[in-house]
């Protein structure tokens, strides 16, 4: 059976290296198996980032081979369905840690740009966890650091040239944006001009070389396993998209594509591509209709068929991502992920614009999200989600172009949302809607003594002040643990700055965008649109704490896992 293995999983450390290191321990004839495996251990863990970002995925080619040598080299043992089920276990917590994502792009290109901090306090509050710059603004990077969000920051088009001319050029671009911020700010990638082939052509000759010099910069200060280098395509480089099984690259670009591609493989990332159905449908004619690349539901006679694979194709977006895969295909690359750096829709256009509107723009992404955390997959590769960053996080009013170019955005510059978006089941993201305003309430039928030792714990360790419960209190009435539930664990959860976690209780209380704000008692989260969260006032989510939490639980399952294996080797 093949295991569907995550995006952020290839992207990290291709499951396909494992190969020769377990190759070349496993012919190590000098050492007992269980020292083999031993070895094996020792050598993925201090050749992964261990100090700054841990690599579940190194870990996984650990148990990998730990499970190799346990069910195989070692056969007809007890302890066999023991290393089975803990091997399970592993593969469930790094698939559980590496999902595909949503991110958002963040232009700058406004008139009253906020302030960085600014920025990064609105990424808490919508528990955004991943971005992508367009540049490398020091400011920017400095205010991003201790967060956890990761970050991809960007060398400019204008800077491609001086990059992929020179090797100190590029050494120095790392080193005054990248070392001088890492791992503070934790930097995921770094992408080499965007477009640039259809924008830049002239830089075109020497892309390959700037992937390749940033690349060699990233190695020499020890970087290469924890950032990623890549470059963003426009998805109008593939010809003939439809059906996806006959799409090919446009080939008077293959020979730089040809070379970028092994440069991709060989360094594990990915091939970004850049996707708008906005554009697609405006050029289409009426030829494509507009629920297709809205994601909204088709009955199976109006999906598009590919003829040649009899895949069924519901939506643009999953056409476009499959069409890349088909075109690398042709050139013979079949294990380089898909990472789609833009897409996203206008929320308001000129006259020759008519749906660009606030409806399609909210149809569009929420749909979009939805698609990508639901895991939903491609047809050609069902169930393995593309990474996705939403362009963009705030208007651009000062962007050259029609209408359009200047409302691709969720929020406005005072940080207000343009769009309510209809998310229901997408976890933390965009705080499942785009005001903020989230609250914490005890479930429906919820049993009653649960209820009571969760409002017990939130009143007494969890300190959150419970005084406004007290009888001739504000919110004493209604009289009932469950509405008095719900306030302590509103305050516990904006407390705690609706940190993932903060909101469970055991499994009695949910998270809700109905105010439960009652006549005089007024809940923390109910100040209004937005609050005034971006002056400061609001509950700040200590995202460093929660991820250094999340990552150390991790961690400290993967070492009580490796000392049972060991222990059961020598049991």
């Amino acid at each position: 059976m093949i295991i569907p293995l995550p995006l952020d999983l290839l992207s990290d450390f291709p499951p396909h290296h494992c190969l020769p290191f377990y190759l070349k321990f496993s012919h190590c004839y000098c050492a007992s198996y269980p020292t083999r495996f031993f070895f094996v251990l020792l050598y993925f863990i201090s050749f992964s980032p261990l100090s700054t970002t841990f690599s579940p995925s190194l870990c996984l080619c650990v148990l990998i081979s730990g499970f190799a040598f346990g069910m195989l080299r070692v056969p007809n043992k007890p302890q066999n369905m023991a290393i089975l089920l803990l091997f399970v276990l592993v593969v469930s917590l790094v698939a559980a840690d590496e999902d595909a994502f949503i991110g958002v792009n963040i232009g700058t290109d406004l008139s009253d740009m906020p302030h960085p901090t600014q920025v990064v306090a609105l990424l808490k509050a919508q528990q955004i966890r991943h971005v992508r710059l367009f540049n490398a603004d020091s400011s920017m990077l400095i205010a991003l650091a201790n967060t956890g969000i990761r970050v991809t920051v960007s060398i400019p088009n204008e800077q491609v040239l001086g990059v992929g001319q020179s090797n100190s050029t590029a050494a120095n671009w790392v080193s005054r944006n990248i070392v001088a911020h890492y791992p503070a700010t934790n930097i995921t990638t770094i992408t080499v001009g965007s477009e640039v082939l259809t924008t830049l052509p002239n830089a075109a000759p020497v892309l390959v070389n700037a992937l390749k010099f940033i690349h060699s910069a990233l190695l020499a200060s020890n970087l290469d396993r924890q950032i990623k280098v890549s470059t963003p395509l426009s998805s109008s480089i593939i010809l003939d998209s439809f059906p996806p099984s006959q799409a090919f690259f446009n080939r008077s670009w293959n020979p730089v594509l040809v070379p970028m591609l092994k440069f991709l493989q060989s360094t594990g990332s990915f091939l970004m591509l850049n996707i708008y159905p906005y554009y697609d449908y405006m050029q289409s004619n009426g030829v494509i209709p507009l629920d297709y690349t809205l994601f909204k539901p088709l009955p199976p006679n109006k999906e598009a068929v590919d003829a040649n694979t009899l895949l069924h194709y519901s939506n643009v977006f999953d056409a476009m991502v499959d069409a890349a895969y088909f075109a690398m295909a042709y050139l013979n690359f079949t294990n380089i992920p898909v990472m789609v750096t833009e897409s996203g829709w206008p929320s308001k256009g000129g006259s020759n614009e008519p749906d660009a509107t606030v409806e399609n723009a909210n149809t569009y992404n929420s749909n979009l999200i939805r698609h990508v955390l639901n895991k939903t997959g491609t047809p050609k590769h069902p169930g393995i989600a593309v990474s996705t960053y939403i362009y963009e996080l705030y208007n651009e009013d000062m962007k050259a172009g029609p209408i359009s170019e200047k409302n691709w955005g969720l929020f406005d510059a005072n940080g207000t949302p343009i769009y309510i978006l209809h998310l229901t089941e997408s976890g933390l993201v965009l705080a499942n809607d785009t005001t903020n305003q989230t609250y914490c309430a005890a479930k429906d039928g919820a049993d009653e003594k649960m209820l009571q030792a969760a409002l017990d714990w939130a009143c007494g360790p969890g300190k959150v002040d419970c005084s406004p419960l007290r009888q001739g209190k504000e919110c004493y009435e209604p009289d009932n643990v469950a509405a008095h539930s719900t306030y302590a664990f509103d305050a516990y959860y904006h407390q705690m700055g609706k940190a993932p976690g903060t909101c469970d209780f055991n499994g009695v209380a949910a998270i809700t965008t109905t105010n439960p704000s009652h006549g005089s008692c007024i809940f923390i989260g109910s100040g209004g649109m937005n609050g005034s969260f971006l002056n400061g006032t609001a509950p700040s989510m200590n995202s460093t704490s929660t991820s250094s939490a999340a990552g150390n639980a991790f961690m400290s399952s993967i070492l009580i896992i490796e000392v049972i294996i060991w222990s059961v080797f020598f049991s």
